[in-house]
């Protein structure tokens, strides 16, 4: 994590505060779809801001401006097909969505059962905490795992998030699995947890809506992870079709403008 990240936390927060105001929203349909070679259904999670959440009941974020534009290029119709996160993969081979368009993580475990997309942006879990003061001489990742033997770490639930960190702080004071992102928040502001591992977009995202309540993130990545699109593996027409799009949207230009609209610090 380059030093600079460390001096633009406060202007990134006010800024990802700022983006929600920014962009057009998608209102979700019924969550049953039924296939239709003109109509594109987008499995999504509304609860990751910025990727994709929730705004005066309507669907927002990076992903469905994509799935928008994704659409468009297959001259197709985007219809937001709303899923609990354990049931996208289901859902996308069981044919009720077409794709997996909600901040999904490239992970081996999920490449057995899905095709992936090219990835479209780099990512990582961060720490986001009420105690930031308690943490400044926290530099890197090595010394956060050191340190971890001392928290109660919140994660949630069948992500990357909970299964690096069982898999890398085995020595924490304890490891709890909430079952989304709001509920881990709230343990941490009530101080039941010390800290909370999830995924940097949505660790920022909420220090900016929480910052008078004094959630702050340590700025470092305690990993690197991709986050790609999921598609059925015998369709491999429909993998090259998005790959395209990816392709093409990067030659433009239009998919980094895209993604720092809503992650103003992304690369």
């Amino acid at each position: 994590m380059p030093v600079t990240f460390r001096k633009t936390i406060q202007l990134l927060i006010v800024t990802m505060t700022c983006s929600l105001l920014l962009c057009a929203c998608t209102t979700p349909p019924p969550a049953a779809v039924d296939a239709d070679p003109n109509i594109l259904r987008v499995g999504v999670s509304p609860d990751a801001p910025p990727l994709i959440f929730k705004q005066n009941q309507e669907i927002t974020g990076l992903e469905p401006e994509l799935a928008l534009a994704l659409a468009e290029f297959l001259k197709k119709t985007a219809v937001l097909v709303e899923l609990p996160w354990e049931d996208q993969i289901p859902a996308l081979l069981d044919n009720r969505i077409d794709i997996i368009m909600s901040g999904m993580s490239v992970t081996l475990a999920r490449q057995y059962q899905i095709a992936f997309s090219k990835p479209y942006f780099k990512s990582g879990l961060m720490i986001i905490t009420k105690n930031l003061q308690k943490y400044t001489f926290i530099t890197n990742r090595e010394t956060a795992f050191a340190q971890s033997i001392t928290w109660r770490i919140g994660v949630v639930k069948g992500t990357t998030g909970e299964a690096f960190i069982r898999q890398k702080s085995t020595g924490a004071k304890a490891i709890r699995a909430f079952s989304n992102q709001d509920e881990a928040l709230q343990a941490l502001m009530a101080g039941r947890i010390d800290v909370f591992v999830h995924d940097a977009p949505m660790v920022l995202m909420m220090a900016a809506q929480h910052q008078t309540e004094g959630i702050r993130p340590l700025p470092i990545m305690l990993n690197d992870e991709y986050l790609a699109w999921g598609l059925r593996k015998e369709e491999p027409d429909m993998v090259e079709a998005v790959n395209a799009f990816i392709d093409q949207a990067k030659q433009k230009g239009t998919l980094q403008t895209t993604i720092k609209r809503w992650i103003p610090l992304a690369e």
